[in-house]
């Protein structure tokens, strides 16, 4: 099949995967964004999508295009190190129009896969996983509110997420224009603009998310609307001092 025995067909495969992960990290952004404003509206999406059976499903398709991205993205790295033998320990000048994103994107998606992992152990794991399998946990798997808040009032994930979500930017706003290219929606006048369309597009993404890490961490008590005080009070079972414990109060 030419897609997975041509370099054009991977770089068709890593254009469409990328995409499809963009849209869904829109998705994830947007729902993101809620927990800020109300703590019943973000719960309320976490059990919409708890363990049902749609969203494990969508979860294995997500698990297959994060997959196939990485897989591909590896066998072209690698294929174009041995394209360019020995010539790429020789010095040479940076061209002017190529990015840094562009010269380090494997390395950029190394630290996102990091990232992930960390990301899927702290939410995942703790939620979907939990409630699939019943697995004891501090805080409800449904109540995504208070493992937000707990997460985020620890600086140190603070920086990890911070450090994983300016990655993820370098990655996308090159990923973005890189797929439209790749995939023949750009000419000469079109290129600028999808450069630019998708530099925007992408910052706004992370933004969202950004917001919600930075709001979490330095306004824990402004965060959630009304209904958070009984989001928080509920994570531990009702308990005050254990609510206390596992929300970082």
């Amino acid at each position: 099949m030419w897609l997975c025995n041509s370099s054009i067909g991977r770089k068709v495969v890593m254009s469409i995967t990328g995409i499809a992960l963009i849209l869904f990290m829109t998705f994830h952004a947007s729902m993101n964004v809620v927990a800020l404003i109300s703590a019943e509206g973000y719960n309320m999406i976490c059990k919409f999508l708890g363990a049902n059976w749609y969203a494990v499903a969508a979860t294995a398709v997500l698990a297959v295009l994060v997959a196939l991205h990485f897989i591909f993205a590896i066998i072209l790295t690698l294929q174009n190190r041995k394209a360019r033998g020995n010539s790429r320990y020789a010095v040479v000048e940076k061209p002017k129009r190529v990015e840094w994103a562009s010269q380090n994107m494997f390395v950029l998606g190394v630290i996102i896969c990091l990232g992930c992992i960390v990301h899927l152990y702290n939410f995942w794991y703790n939620m979907m996983f939990a409630e699939l399998t019943g697995m004891e946990t501090a805080i409800e798997p449904s109540n995504g509110f208070a493992l937000i808040h707990q997460l985020f009032s620890q600086p140190v994930y603070v920086c990890i997420y911070i450090v994983w979500l300016v990655a993820l930017w370098f990655h996308l706003t090159h990923g973005f224009w890189s797929a439209i290219q790749t995939i023949g929606w750009s000419g000469n006048i079109w290129f600028h603009r999808w450069r630019i369309i998708g530099i925007i597009y992408v910052t706004i993404i992370m933004l969202m998310f950004v917001a919600v890490v930075l709001g979490f961490y330095f306004f824990p008590d402004c965060v959630g609307g009304e209904s958070a005080a009984a989001a928080l009070g509920e994570c531990c079972g009702n308990c005050k001092e254990a609510a206390a414990s596992c929300c970082g109060k």
